[in-house]
C-alpha cells in the first residue's frame, strides 16, 4: 500500500449530487452559472435534495417548511447566550447544530422521510442560529424569524433588524447558490464519514462544520478580508502584494486543487462585488481586489477561487467578517445534507488503511530496566 497524500486524485466513492469536470461545475447536471443567473437558492437546495427542479407547487410547500422550521428552540437561544462573547464563530455555530439534535425527538429515527425532514429543518435552522449569534455577541436579543420570505431576505432581516433591499437579496440568495456544493470537499467528506457509521444526520453535519472552520477550506474568505483590510487603500495594494510575493507567502483566495483555469464561481462574485460597490458609491474594495488579481494571475498564474470575491461582497453586505465562515455553512448545509442522504442509500461504512511509518520488531522491556 502507498499513501497518497491529502488523497489527492482519489477517487473515494460515487455520487449523483454535483460534478467537477474540465472545469465545469454541475449541480445535478445544471451548470453553475445557468442556476446562479437564473434559480433561486430555495430551487437549488430541492435540486440538490431530489435530484431535479421543483414545479411552482413543490416550491410554494418547500418555502413553507422552511418558513415553519425556521424558529430555534428558545432553551437553545438560552444556551447560545452562555457561549463567550468572543467565542469563534464557527465553534459557536459547531455547538449550537450538536445541541439543536437534543432538542429533536426525531433525531435519531433513521426513516428516509424522517431523515428528508430533518434535512430541511436544518437549513431552515442554521440561519436562524447564526444571525441570533450574531445579535448576543453585541448585546442583543435575536430577532424571530420571519414567515413567507427566502432564507436570504430572512437572514438579513434577522441580522440587522430591518427590512433588507432587494439588491442586498439577490447578491445573498446568488452567492448561496454558489457555496451550496462542491462534490466531495473537505466538510463534504467528513459528513459522509460521520454518517457512514449510520450517526444521526445532526452528528454528520456537526462535522462538517468542523471541518469548514479551517482556513484551509471555509475560512479562507475571512482571511481575505482580513488581507484587505491591511491593505487599506488601493495605492498600498501593489507594494503589499508584491512583498509576500518575493517572500512566496500565500495569498489567499487564488488557485484550487481541482480547478486548473480558474473557479467559475469567483466571476459571479466579482460581478457582485462590483454592483454593489457601485450602489453604494464606494467601489473600493473591488478595485483593490481587481488590482490584486490582475498581479497575481500576471505573476503566479494563479486565479481566484470562491473565496477571493466572496470576501468583499458579504462586506458590502454589512456582514461582519466573523460571520463569512457560518454563512458558507448556511448555504453548504443544503449539499452536505444531501450527500448524507445519499451515504444513507446504499451505504458502507468509509474505512481506509495507511501506510505504517514507524518502528518495526520492537520488543517489550520490563519498566524497572527502561
Amino acid at each position: 500500500m502507498t499513501a497518497i497524500k491529502g488523497l489527492e486524485g482519489i477517487v473515494a466513492t460515487t455520487s449523483s449530487i454535483s460534478s467537477i469536470v474540465d472545469g465545469v461545475l454541475t449541480y445535478r447536471g445544471y451548470n453553475i452559472d445557468d442556476l446562479a443567473e437564473h434559480a433561486s437558492f430555495e430551487e437549488v437546495a430541492y435540486l440538490l435534495w431530489f435530484g431535479r427542479l421543483p414545479n411552482a407547487e413543490e416550491l410554494q410547500s418547500l418555502q413553507q417548511d422552511l418558513s415553519d422550521f425556521a424558529a430555534i428552540p428558545d432553551k437553545l437561544i438560552e444556551q447560545m447566550k452562555l457561549y463567550p462573547q468572543d467565542a469563534n464563530t464557527m465553534a459557536a455555530l459547531r455547538s449550537a447544530v450538536s445541541a439543536l439534535g437534543l432538542y429533536d425527538e426525531a433525531a435519531d429515527d433513521m426513516s428516509p422521510e424522517a431523515n428528508e425532514k430533518k434535512a430541511i429543518k436544518l437549513q431552515a435552522q442554521l440561519p436562524t442560529i447564526i444571525a441570533a449569534n450574531a445579535r448576543i455577541r453585541q448585546g442583543k436579543e435575536p430577532i424571530a424569524p420571519k414567515a413567507g420570505v427566502s432564507i436570504a431576505e430572512n437572514f438579513l432581516y434577522m441580522l440587522r433588524g430591518e427590512q433588507p433591499d432587494e439588491t442586498s437579496i439577490k447578491a445573498l440568495d446568488q452567492a448561496l447558490v454558489l457555496h451550496a456544493d462542491h462534490e466531495l470537499n473537505a466538510s463534504t467528506f467528513a459528513s459522509r464519514v460521520t454518517v457512514a457509521t449510520l450517526s444521526d444526520i445532526y452528528s454528520g453535519v456537526t462535522s462538517a462544520i468542523g471541518a469548514l472552520k479551517g482556513p484551509l477550506h471555509g475560512g479562507a474568505n475571512e482571511a481575505v478580508m482580513k488581507m484587505l483590510s491591511e491593505i487599506g487603500t488601493i495605492d498600498n495594494a501593489e507594494s503589499y502584494i508584491q512583498e509576500k510575493l518575493n517572500n512566496r507567502e500565500k495569498i489567499m483566495g487564488f488557485g484550487h486543487r481541482v480547478y486548473k483555469n480558474g473557479d467559475p464561481r469567483a466571476k459571479h462574485l466579482q460581478k457582485m462585488s462590483r454592483e454593489l460597490g457601485e450602489m453604494k458609491g464606494d467601489t473600493s474594495l473591488y478595485d483593490i481586489s481587481v488590482l490584486i488579481e490582475n498581479i497575481v494571475t500576471g505573476q503566479k498564474g494563479l486565479k481566484p477561487n470562491v473565496d477571493f470575491y466572496s470576501a468583499s461582497v458579504y462586506t458590502q453586505l454589512g456582514i461582519e467578517h466573523e460571520l463569512f465562515t457560518p454563512i458558507f455553512a448556511m448555504s453548504r448545509v443544503s449539499g452536505w445534507t444531501a450527500h448524507i442522504l445519499e451515504q444513507y442509500d446504499g451505504n458502507r461504512i468509509i474505512r481506509p488503511r495507511a501506510e505504517y511509518t514507524g518502528l518495526t520488531d520492537q520488543k517489550y522491556i520490563p519498566i524497572d530496566l527502561r
